[in-house]
């Protein structure tokens, strides 16, 4: 009899916000718990952790069943045991989670008590929801085959963030529009498109093709049909967005007045990739990247002004670098276009689209997977996708697991982490190089390639930046993604390392391939080795993971616990917490558990 869905959504729901909560609210207290063994009926210890609910006058116990050095532990049965029992009682995942939501709000958050009741009904609202699509995902993805194809692979994410409390939470859309734009479900569907007067629309594109062809071209048999011959300008639109747009009263008013003409659906039909906004189609060179409203994790999903000539710059900027020719294993994904409409006395008028690179149509998308989806859980019964690779290498190699392990981690370390961080030492430039960000060609089963994807993830050194201007004097209008080294580094400590190194250790352990301590070893070696090579803010950047006790991490829930919008906050900064630096032997002997 197959697990349910429902079951499967549960219990990931239990882990993500579990981890989350360890992490940064209440460590808990290890113990064991006595059962009684499964065969015999005799007495067993398993290895739990406690922790207190004391609003609620209760205690809550939870099996681990796999307790990770840098990542996601896994969880079993859950006890919970009033003050006035003097036995335990298995509880239900769920409502562990009601428990710890409720404790939190009660025994941690302070402030205007009707302002944290609202936050809290916003918790609990985007944790039900996430645990709802889980199950819907899940139900959707039984006797699907392994993904082989970059989209298959942004599509299967089926539990979203390995470390955040509402990972598949979406407010703003509907079940039904789940079923056609959410990635999971694989819907197929076309853009709609508006019409303006050129006066209206701005664009730029740092390529020689221009903004109003690359449009045309998303058109495909359409084309001829939606050709002007009054002189305006066509926008690109998701449908979701669109029927937003069409709400708004200033759209409302150019449509009265002619300025502004709305076409409908038209052209090739697009699929969502893992951020559901970033659209795939595998006949054009081009990903469109929209704004929709929609609630993603801890954002609204929009494209920013400030972005879009980021994407160009930066275009521009690493081309000049050269430094792709020189660490040809790594790639970026550029963002060279963009087009909008302009609203008097507004800074976003909800038009703005990003164009981006597309290298991924065809074969030449086989063996392309995000990090996330490699490293994701995977369903009950099933191999995590990191752990089939792993064992189609034994089988064809005939190594043991462990020595592949180090072999596929070692060259993993070669095509991202390292060019990741000398491209911090040589330009001052780092990215938030988080899972869903990396890509990695695995097509041969060991990883041969790294490729970064995202215009909000450019950090720029002010240290580098008169080189960086000397460079491309076009940089210097960029003031706002210029940032002190102290800020980059711990930014970068947690995106690459902790998001996404610890991402692949922790799954390695999880799946029982080696010891996660071995995979620590080989990349402390590798940070103390650039650590003597590097000579700029790469080499400080190393030193620093290797010296520091604790090592800075994004609070995804305390983030969602106040209800902040990241992209509207300062600098874009969500709320931060310190873990133990797993990397740090003096860390190390106190603690004997950090988590990533």
């Amino acid at each position: 009899m197959s697990t349910s869905s429902r079951y499967i959504a549960e219990q990931a729901t239990l882990r993500a916000f579990l981890n989350c909560y360890l992490r940064e609210v209440e460590p808990g207290m290890q113990c064991g718990h006595v059962v009684g063994s499964a065969n015999s009926g005799l007495p067993a210890t398993v290895d739990c952790v406690e922790l207190p609910l004391a609003s609620q006058q209760a205690m809550l116990r939870v099996e681990l069943t796999y307790r990770s050095l840098v990542g996601c532990h896994r969880f079993g049965r859950l006890w919970l045991r009033r003050s006035r029992e003097h036995g335990w009682r298995v509880t239900e995942a769920f409502t562990a989670v009601l428990m710890l939501v409720h404790e939190i709000y009660r025994g941690f958050c302070l402030g205007d008590e009707e302002r944290l009741r609202g936050q809290e009904l916003e918790l609990l609202t985007r944790l039900t929801d996430s645990y709802r699509h889980m199950m819907e995902h899940i139900e959707g993805a039984r006797d699907q085959a392994a993904p082989a194809h970059f989209i298959d692979t942004e599509q299967s994410l089926l539990f979203g963030h390995w470390l955040h409390p509402t990972p598949k939470s979406r407010q703003g859309m509907t079940d039904w529009q789940q079923r056609c734009y959410a990635p999971e479900q694989r819907g197929r569907f076309a853009l709609h498109y508006f019409a303006a007067r050129p006066e209206l629309v701005r664009h730029r594109s740092s390529r020689a093709t221009s903004v109003p062809a690359i449009v045309n071209t998303l058109l495909g048999a359409d084309a001829a049909r939606l050709a002007r011959d009054d002189g305006k300008l066509l926008l690109p639109i998701h449908p979701l967005q669109a029927e937003a747009l069409l709400l708004t009263p200033a759209i409302q008013a150019l449509m009265e007045d002619g300025s502004l003409v709305h076409l409908g659906p038209a052209g090739h039909a697009f699929t969502a990739t893992s951020s559901v906004r970033t659209l795939y189609c595998e006949a054009l060179p081009w990903m469109i990247k929209c704004s929709i409203p929609v609630r993603i994790t801890n954002s609204l999903r929009r494209n920013r002004s400030h972005e879009l000539d980021a994407g160009l710059m930066m275009d521009r900027l690493l081309e000049r670098t050269g430094f792709a020719r020189r660490y040809p294993a790594f790639g970026m994904l550029h963002d060279p276009a963009w087009i909008t409409l302009d609203l008097p006395g507004q800074e976003e008028s909800g038009f703005e689209v990003i164009v981006r690179d597309n290298p991924f149509s065809g074969e030449a998308g086989r063996g392309v997977t995000n990090l996330a989806a490699l490293t994701a859980e995977p369903l009950p019964g099933e191999s995590s996708a990191l752990a089939g690779l792993i064992a189609d290498i034994v089988a064809r190699d005939g190594d043991t697991p462990a020595m592949v392990c180090r072999r596929w981690f070692e060259r993993y370390l070669d095509c991202a982490l390292e060019p990741l961080i000398c491209l911090y030492d040589e330009h001052g430039i780092a990215l938030e190089a988080h899972q869903q960000n990396s890509l990695l060609r695995v097509s041969e089963g060991y990883p041969t390639g790294y490729v970064y994807r995202d215009n909000q993830g450019y950090y720029l050194s002010e240290r580098y930046r008169d080189s960086l201007q000397a460079l491309l004097p076009e940089a210097a209008g960029t003031a706002s993604l210029y940032y002190p080294d102290e800020e980059i580094r711990d930014r970068f400590a947690y995106y690459a390392v902790v998001n996404q190194v610890c991402a692949v250790v922790s799954r390695m352990g999880n799946d029982g391939l080696i010891d996660e301590a071995c995979l620590v070893t080989l990349l402390r070696r590798r940070l103390e080795r650039l650590g003597e090579q590097l000579q700029g803010a790469g080499r400080d950047f190393a030193l620093s993971l290797l010296s520091r006790p604790f090592i800075p991490a994004k609070g995804n829930l305390l983030t969602r616990l106040y209800d902040v919008d990241e992209l509207d906050a300062d600098n874009e900064q969500a709320i931060y917490t310190r873990l133990p630096n797993p990397l740090c032997p003096e860390a190390l002997k106190e603690v004997t558990h950090a988590v990533a």
